[in-house]
């Protein structure tokens, strides 16, 4: 089986973001940045469906500039076996992406699709359903465990109330959430051997794929800083201000 799993450059998780100047957007010049951690724990779930011979060959794939291939190296680095680069400097949003994934999907052929739930630069949570629409295909988002078992996947969903367990066909679309694995990091001979990995290289003209964007951004501010608290001296004066000052009683 061929698993195919989508890797996001973004903003490292470490560092605090800055809106620029202008509030068109957040800053990203001269800034560090890594692969999107849920698509991190997308490669390792991928890794550990090949060490376990359920799998046999690891795609992974990014879209944007030619930067991203830094972040399928890294993917290449820890256990997948090539990488396919979306060349394209536009603005991608979640739909252009599902269509990009579903063209190569249609080339590829896998038998299983992995996607971290979300990117954390948009907090978007909608690639993943988005592909499953586009392709027809059973999907199981939010992912907390993943069984392979023949032409089934019995996989375990974090929800509101608790953790829900289901059977889907495949080939299938599976979401990552947090609790599905603790990533590895790369050995310093698996990141030497990634750099003879092979990566072909696209663009969304070569798959004919408008990527126009949909929504536009009008204005990106930062959140209002958060303001020092007050001592009370007595029930009284607590409930005078939660109902005149706060509001909320």
């Amino acid at each position: 089986m061929k698993v195919l799993v989508a890797v996001k450059r973004v903003i490292d998780y470490n560092v605090k973001v800055r809106v620029k100047a202008d509030n068109t957007g957040v800053e990203t010049a001269n800034v560090k940045m890594s692969m999107n951690p849920f698509d991190e724990i997308a490669i390792e779930e991928a890794i550990r469906l090949k060490e376990a011979g359920t799998a046999e060959e690891i795609v992974a794939v990014s879209m944007g500039p030619q930067q991203c291939q830094e972040t399928i190296r890294t993917a290449l680095a820890m256990g997948a076996d090539r990488g396919v680069l979306v060349k394209t400097d536009d603005e991608l949003q979640p739909l252009a992406v599902a269509k990009l994934m579903k063209a190569v999907v249609d080339e590829e052929q896998p038998g299983l699709i992995i996607l971290g739930k979300q990117a954390i630069d948009d907090d978007s949570n909608q690639t993943g359903q988005m592909l499953a629409a586009l392709l027809g295909w059973p999907q199981a988002t939010f992912a907390s465990k993943v069984e392979i078992a023949g032409d089934k996947a019995k996989v375990t969903r974090e929800v509101d109330g608790g953790l829900e367990t289901i059977e889907i066909n495949m080939p299938c679309i599976v979401t990552t959430d947090l609790r599905l694995n603790e990533p590895r990091y790369a050995s310093l001979p698996n990141i030497m051997k990634a750099k003879k990995k092979p990566i072909d290289e696209k663009s969304p003209e070569d798959m004919g794929v408008d990527t126009a964007p949909r929504l536009t951004t009008i204005k990106v501010e930062e959140p209002p800083k958060r303001e020092a608290g007050v001592i009370v001296e007595d029930v009284a004066q607590l409930v005078d201000k939660l109902r005149n000052e706060a509001g909320v009683i």
